[in-house]
């Protein structure tokens, strides 16, 4: 390995597949399907006995058709053998149409549920994974799945059905001659379970490692422009190569695993076969105590019951490895976010007032307690009012935000917004009364109109164009070849970072939300755009409660108020003639912006 590559870490003990148990999980998933899998275990059914009766038919055809020497009764035979065979096709049909449409159908669901839930974490659960992780388990697992309910379950249960009919049939055939079938049975499942443990051991783990190469080029991919504006081609490429080689390996083991079981059975029914063969040609032809139809029929029957076990071996192998991807799913369908709404959640007064309140709130993030990002924290907003919050890098600006749309909670104090706790309402409900316009200006993929319709989806075409008027985007959104419906590409990063911004502010805009919060909302835009978006955040702003974030200090002297943070705490409060004049951290701030002018 590259010195300048990092391996993986081992995957977490809980991610360590424990037996079929996880397979338990797509029991609802079928069962709201039933009609679908009541049909195709009919077909499944009638295929099966089909297969058997095509054994009967062969006996009649050698015993009565063939033994007769009569055209009629060779006729005959042959006719019966065509319309089992007949039946048999029908059957498979069906058996194929109704198995793989509830396999998609079971995965549809699976992937819409294993989705709504994903969006329903919450912020700190995506702090212990990737986001590639969370896709691989939505593609590749999936696929997994999709392949056990749509193929490898009806082929497990046919062969198994195969198995017992055919076995059944052959006690009643010959019991004798059964009872080294039944032998050869035993020896091919007894190494099954065996070697299968192993094989579902190094699923889960080639599965996990894989997620994790896939994270970790979502990752890389997610800052192309960074990788290469750093020279860190090669040593990311070594990086990904390393976790795909060390999945490879693993994978490897497992296919090795498998292929050693594949010969062991192949080997056992060969020489069970055989062993079969020899014993009836002796009934045959030397103790003249079967016919020649019931040897056939007792060969197809034994060829049926020991290709069915060979079969049921390689099913096993494919359950061992969905249970590990099953497994992995479920630990996302089995996540519970922390912050969701109560059992009777308390509802927010009707109209928004906007009152907010920071009662001597503390937080930490998640793996970081020795370090709060606000620590007694105090702030009252008043209705209507247009708050700035400034300071120093890591002051805790953001994260007031944060706990404001309840993305976490705080370990101590209160957050209040129009007199209710945070924590006794609905996340929705709050988030619904405000309106973000985030630092980065996260956009998706899709033209701008449904760009700003995410703001708010029912808002017609009128409130759609006057917010891109308000926030200046209209201008270089007419000019795109397609106006407004013209396609952005992916994160609409065909857009210069200044006008993603307008459309961010656009956004929140339509939103019409009583509450605006504005996180370095103006960073990306140059002055002459900063200050005619700054008159339409102004009108905006006017009627609303508005929490505002900026680093350059000219963006918030017409606010109503200047929250000064330092360290997780208000330091200073204030107009901003009034903070310089007090000569503290704002005013050093000041000073280092505006010059020796702003004292």
């Amino acid at each position: 390995m590259s010195e300048n590559t990092q391996s993986f870490p081992a995957a977490p003990a809980s991610r360590r597949a424990r037996g079929l148990s996880p397979l338990r999980r797509l029991g609802p998933f079928v069962r709201a399907h039933r009609g679908d899998a009541i049909l195709a275990g009919a077909f499944l059914t009638v295929s099966t006995a089909a297969t058997l009766g095509l054994t009967f038919a062969v006996r009649m055809m050698a015993d009565q058709g063939l033994a007769s020497h009569s055209a009629a009764e060779i006729d005959r035979a042959f006719l019966g053998l065509a319309e089992v065979a007949a039946v048999l096709a029908i059957a498979t049909g069906g058996r194929f149409f109704f198995i793989h449409r509830l396999g998609e159908r079971v995965v549809a669901d699976l992937r819409e549920a294993l989705y709504g839930r994903v969006v329903t974490l919450d912020q700190a659960y995506f702090l212990k994974i990737r986001t590639g992780e969370v896709l691989s388990r939505l593609t590749t697992d999936l696929t997994l799945v999709e392949s056990l309910v749509g193929a490898t379950v009806a082929v497990a249960i046919r062969n198994a059905l195969t198995v017992f009919g055919a076995l059944a049939v052959m006690i009643a055939v010959s019991p004798r001659l059964t009872g080294f079938v039944a032998l050869i049975v035993v020896l091919i499942l007894a190494p099954l379970f065996v070697v299968g443990r192993r094989v579902r051991r190094l699923s889960a783990a080639a599965q996990a490692r894989f997620a994790e190469a896939v994270g970790y080029a979502g990752e890389t991919l997610d800052a192309l422009e960074t990788v290469q504006a750093f020279g860190r081609e090669a040593s990311v490429t070594a990086r990904f190569a390393d976790a795909v080689e060390t999945a490879f390996r693993v994978s490897v083991a497992r296919i090795g695993a498998r292929a050693a079981m594949t010969v062991l059975v192949m080997a056992l029914v060969a020489g069970g076969v055989g062993l079969v063969l020899w014993r009836a040609s002796l009934d045959v032809f030397v103790d003249h105590t079967m016919t020649t139809g019931v040897l056939l029929q007792f060969v197809l029957l034994a060829v049926l019951a020991a290709g069915g076990v060979g079969s049921l071996g390689e099913a096993w192998g494919d359950v061992q490895k969905t249970s590990g991807a099953m497994e992995r799913i479920g630990e996302i369908l089995d996540a519970t976010p922390q912050i969701r709404a109560p059992a009777q959640p308390r509802p927010l007064p009707s109209p928004t007032r906007g009152e907010i309140v920071f009662d001597r709130v503390r937080f930490a993030y998640p793996g970081r307690a020795e370090a709060p990002a606000l620590d007694g924290f105090d702030l009252a907003i008043r209705p209507g009012e247009r708050v700035a919050l400034v300071g120093p890098s890591g002051a805790g600006k953001s994260t007031v935000l944060r706990l404001l749309l309840r993305f976490y909670d705080p370990q101590g104090g209160a957050i209040r917004l129009d007199g209710v706790d945070l924590k006794e309402a609905d996340p929705a409900e709050v988030r619904a009364r405000m309106a973000l316009v985030a630092q980065d200006a996260p956009l998706f993929s899709g033209s701008a109109a449904e760009n700003l319709r995410f703001g708010r989806e029912q808002a017609d075409e009128r409130a759609v164009r006057a917010a891109a008027r308000a926030a200046q985007a209209d201008g270089f959104i007419a000019a795109l070849d397609g106006g407004m419906e013209a396609p952005l590409g992916e994160r609409a990063k065909t857009l210069s970072g200044g006008q993603r911004q307008r459309l961010a502010i656009a956004r929140a805009l339509v939103r019409d939300a009583p509450i605006l919060l504005l996180d370095e909302a103006t960073s990306a835009l140059d002055a002459e755009n900063e200050r005619l978006i700054q008159a339409a955040l102004a009108d905006a702003m006017a009627g609303r409660t508005s929490l505002i974030i900026a680093h350059r200090l000219a963006t918030v002297l017409a606010a109503d108020r200047i929250v000064v943070m330092e360290d997780g705490k208000v330091v200073e409060m204030g107009a901003h003639a009034e903070l310089v004049a007090r000569g503290g951290l704002y005013a050093r701030l000041a000073e280092l912006q505006f010059g020796m002018e702003a004292a």
